[in-house]
Formats: structure tokens, C-alpha cells, sequence
């Protein structure tokens, strides 16, 4: 993703994952992750649930699509079935030179001359390169940003054509 400046506000917490059902009889659940950063689930992680308790991850490993994931203090199948369903959060991770989608979404998007290009009204996940999609139906690679200032405004150096 392009550079940014900006680092996630203080307090916010976003959805990474959630705890899909238990799995065995010792306390381990599938979770799906929302992300690509597998690190949520180190252990000593602290994921928060729906309720804002910390979940401290002990042990992760993949299993199929999804992670197997042992929380501190969850011993039993009881305890695993009482998580099944939890929506787990984080805050945002620090990751220099990453755009979050939700800094982009609303934003004002314009050309690198000054020109208005239109509003960004979400980010569609493209294998090539994310998208940002304009209130008027246009689709602009994220590859193109050159600057931005979060919730406000995106910069863009895009190819002469490309919104026509």
C-alpha cells in the first residue's frame, strides 16, 4: 500500500477475527482471522472479546484456512464453547507506510495538479492492487496515492485517461 503519516487513533480497536466454534476437549477454538497480519495470534497477544475481557493468546497454529488457538485460562470444551461466536479485536497495528481503509473511506480524492476526482465511498480488494471506489461508479488502484491526510483527502498520480 502507498505511504502514510498517520498512525491509528488511541483507544481504537478493530475486528480482526472471530472464535468459529471449539475444537477437541481442551480448551482450543478455530478462529477465522479478518487479516493478513497472522501475528494477532503470537502468544502473549491480548485480543479483546465483545464485552471488552482480554484474551490472551497461549498457543496458535494453522489448521486448514482457519487457526487453532489455545487463550490463556480456557481449559475445557465448556470454556471453548462459551467463546464460540466472539468477535476478537486489536488495535490497529503500526505498520509504516500502510493506509487503513477506514482513514480513506470518505475521503476526498484529487489529482496531484489540485483537480477533485470525486469521493472515496469504499476500498474493493483487487488481486492486482486494492481499489478505491468513487461516489461516481470510478475505480482507482491504490498504487497510485502519493499523499494523504487521513478521513480528509487522497492524492493521486493517475494516468491520463483513467476516469474518462
Amino acid at each position: 500500500m502507498a505511504p502514510s503519516a498517520s498512525t491509528p487513533e488511541e483507544g481504537e480497536l478493530l475486528d480482526v477475527g472471530r472464535i468459529i466454534k471449539p475444537h477437541g476437549l481442551t480448551g482450543e477454538v478455530v478462529v477465522d482471522l479478518f487479516t493478513d497480519q497472522t501475528s494477532r495470534l503470537d502468544p502473549g497477544t491480548v485480543l479483546s472479546g465483545p464485552g471488552g475481557e482480554a484474551l490472551v493468546v497461549e498457543a496458535s497454529r494453522p489448521h486448514q484456512s482457519r487457526y487453532l488457538v489455545f487463550f490463556e485460562g480456557v481449559t475445557d470444551r465448556p470454556g471453548a464453547d462459551a467463546l464460540r461466536g466472539q468477535v476478537l479485536s486489536a488495535p490497529p497495528a503500526v505498520v509504516p507506510g500502510a493506509l487503513w481503509v477506514h482513514e480513506l473511506v470518505g475521503s476526498e480524492l484529487l489529482a496531484t495538479d489540485g483537480r477533485v476526482l470525486g469521493q472515496i465511498e469504499a476500498v474493493e480488494a483487487n488481486p492486482a492492487s486494492d481499489l478505491m471506489v468513487l461516489a461516481g461508479g470510478g475505480l482507482v488502484p491504490l498504487h497510485f496515492v502519493v499523499s494523504h491526510e487521513p478521513g480528509v483527502s487522497v492524492t493521486v498520480d493517475i494516468p491520463d485517461g483513467l476516469l474518462d
